[in-house]
């Protein structure tokens, strides 16, 4: 299914009614150019999902032509008929797996994907502060990012000159994602894809369908609990004396986020732990 002027239509009318009872996915891709590795990625991923019966639709944020500037109408909802409701149609009644495809720019997200976030994920909608992280609107549902970065790999190492991959990825993957309640899957990344030859893309999107084939089988990355923080005014919103008690002769802290000023614990946001 592909997304337009707001709305869905079948990209295929032999749909069949297994696919439309079973899972469902929403693709948001954030690239202008059709020839890029992240349209084909995207490409990859309907393919894959929609091979395995899963109904998938795609918000292309630059065919759509998507205005990701927010307004005072957004908040109040008088947008209503406009560039969101289409989006927020989609992550209310279709998504079971939310996927992100977009090139890593400036070490974050595009402007067009962050504006979507800010004109989607709106208070009332998508969190409030009794429903948030865990507990947030979005908790049955799972999310992943599915990037391209100009640089290799090892620059975004612990060592490397652009830094931390896990901290790059923390405000997405937790502070927007997490925080409406997705549970996070292990980000898709495919590094220096600018200067990678044409038989290694070809092996990373074959791994990327792979990876698909049992997507809603995996373990998501893990985050701190709120159950583990003092949840009131009062109190900070720090955690629990009892928690920082807990942890208080580990080597690592308990996440990116709530280091407790020890080293991070390794690949935090990129690989779910092991049990």
């Amino acid at each position: 299914m592909v997304e337009k002027a707001g709305r869905l239509r079948t990209a295929s009318s032999c749909c069949c009614c297994c696919a439309m009872a079973g899972r469902r996915a929403l693709v948001v891709l954030a690239h202008p150019e059709r020839t890029s590795f992240n349209h084909a990625m995207k490409e990859a991923a309907v393919e894959a999902l929609q091979g395995h019966g899963w109904t998938v639709a795609v918000s292309d944020l630059y065919a759509l032509r998507f205005n990701p500037v927010l307004s005072r109408d957004d908040v109040t909802g008088r947008e209503g008929g406009r560039a969101w409701e289409g989006p927020r149609w989609n992550l209310k009644t279709n998504p079971v797996v939310l996927s992100l495809q977009f090139p890593l720019q400036w070490v974050g997200v595009p402007a067009i994907l962050k504006g979507w976030y800010e004109r989607v994920f709106t208070q009332g909608f998508a969190y409030s502060y009794a429903t948030m992280y865990e507990q947030g609107p979005f908790q049955k549902k799972k999310a992943l990012l599915s990037f391209t970065t100009g640089g290799i790999g090892s620059m975004y190492s612990p060592q490397g000159i652009i830094g931390d991959i896990n901290i790059l990825l923390w405000p997405v993957q937790s502070g927007t994602l997490h925080f409406c309640g997705f549970q996070i899957l292990e980000p898709q990344i495919a590094f220096s894809i600018a200067h990678t030859p044409p038989e290694a893309r070809s092996q990373i999107l074959e791994r990327w369908k792979k990876r698909l084939g049992t997507i809603w089988d995996e373990k998501p990355l893990t985050f701190a609990p709120t159950s583990s923080f003092d949840l009131s005014f009062p109190g900070g919103f720090l955690l629990k004396k009892e928690v920082e008690e807990q942890l208080r002769g580990q080597k690592y802290g308990l996440t990116v986020g709530q280091h407790l000023g020890k080293p991070l614990p390794p690949d935090n946001q990129v690989k779910a732990q092991k049990k």
